[in-house]
């Protein structure tokens, strides 16, 4: 990393401390399904970012100070998230519509201050509209250790957070009657996620910097369904997607550091997708795959159980790689014994069934699970006592 030069070290080493904790910040937005308020968030930071530098300028500083841009786009996102908040309780909107009304209007009011910005040649503001998808080139010591310093508090403040922001995430109803202020634990989790936006933008922009947030965690659902998990794998995946993107933008200085972290983070997830062990679309074609073969070897069995010859392809050539069938679609002698076993315990399940005293354990039965995974030794004995004697073939 260092091999590429210390101004790209600077970035990578931010931008991957940036990951981390929007990938941990977000996974609880996530699941509290308000994904769509960072990107409102996001969008309500540039009028504060204009703000700050007039204000900036007026009194005779440096427009361009991060630390100034930053308060000021802090300032602006509260006050959109306040917005956002009180057009949601206050009036009859919904939450997405009070998203899509705050971001619309304050990002049209930040374009409106930037263009008034440009016509004022002031000299100083050379460099501001790189807020908008993020600009590195030009990143200081002070700056990449303004957004470490920050992500650094963001995540602490998350990991401490994160057991009532859980709670209200998963059942609001029952963290309200065990004492909890929901709307509080709301708000802190929407203040961790505009700290991250906030400290963000001077990577990413505040157009992109939603992407940081929602990837992660979206990525990580594919691998885990436990929560803590999810918040681990997610922080894991920020950090790499900020480290790598970072480091291939650094390899084709032409390539703007905002966008490349986000298409490497959406490659992540497109892989994710594709291979999770769970979630992904190859093990569920795998997983309908499987269950197909079991549904046409169990038709097959019974279908043997009565004598009936089987012709249908798949199922045939199903049992016969089982050792099952024979070309001719006649059992054979395994497959007889297969046969009989199925029969028994299909008519076992139709007992159980017709048993209204036995609903609980009827309600396992899919046509494929075998009777024994449900009942104990003693139960099947009784079952079988009141199954009348049928001849198998």
């Amino acid at each position: 990393m260092w091999g590429l030069g210390y101004n790209a070290a600077l970035v990578a080493t931010g931008a991957g401390l940036l990951g981390a904790a929007a990938g941990i910040t977000g996974s609880f937005l996530v699941l509290r399904k308000r994904a769509l308020v960072s990107d409102a968030i996001a969008h309500a930071t540039l009028p504060g970012i204009a703000l700050a530098f007039l204000v900036m300028v007026a009194l005779g500083g440096d427009g361009r100070s991060l630390a100034g841009l930053l308060m000021g786009s802090a300032l602006s996102a509260w006050l959109g998230l306040l917005c956002v908040g009180w057009l949601t309780h206050a009036t009859r909107l919904s939450e997405d519509a009070a998203i899509g009304a705050v971001l619309s209007v304050f990002f049209g009011f930040g374009i409106l201050l930037l263009t008034v910005i440009q016509s004022l040649n002031l000299g100083r503001q050379a460099g501001l509209e790189t807020f908008l998808l993020g600009a590195t080139a030009g990143m200081l010591y002070s700056d990449a250790l303004t957004i470490a310093i920050g992500g650094g508090m963001a995540t602490l403040a998350a990991l401490v957070l994160r057991r009532p922001m859980l709670t209200a995430a998963f059942d609001p109803g029952y963290a309200a009657a065990t004492g909890l202020d929901v709307r509080r634990v709301d708000l802190a989790m929407m203040g961790l996620v505009m700290a991250i936006t906030v400290i963000g933008i001077k990577i990413v922009g505040l157009v992109l910097i939603v992407a940081m947030v929602i990837l992660p965690p979206v990525t990580a659902r594919f691998w885990s369904d436990r929560a803590n998990r999810v918040v681990l794998i997610a922080g894991i995946m920020g950090g790499l997607t900020g480290l790598v993107g970072a480091l291939i933008s650094a390899t084709a200085p032409n390539l703007p550091t905002g966008p490349i972290i986000v298409l490497t983070g959406s490659a992540g997830f497109a892989l994710s997708l594709l291979i999770a062990p769970r979630r992904g679309l190859l093990a569920t074609v795998l997983g309908q795959y499987r269950y197909q073969r079991r549904v046409h070897l169990r038709q097959g069995l019974l279908a043997l159980a009565h004598g009936h010859p089987v012709y249908e392809r798949f199922t045939l050539r199903l049992l016969i790689r089982a050792g099952l069938a024979n070309p001719d679609g006649t059992a054979t002698e395994t497959g007889r014994a297969a046969a009989a076993r199925a029969l028994l315990d299909e008519s076992r399940w139709q007992v159980l069934r017709a048993d209204p005293a036995q609903e609980i354990a009827a309600s396992h039965y899919d046509g494929l699970r075998p009777i024994e995974t449900v009942l104990t030794p003693d139960q099947i004995a009784q079952i079988d006592a009141r199954l009348a004697p049928r001849p198998l073939t």
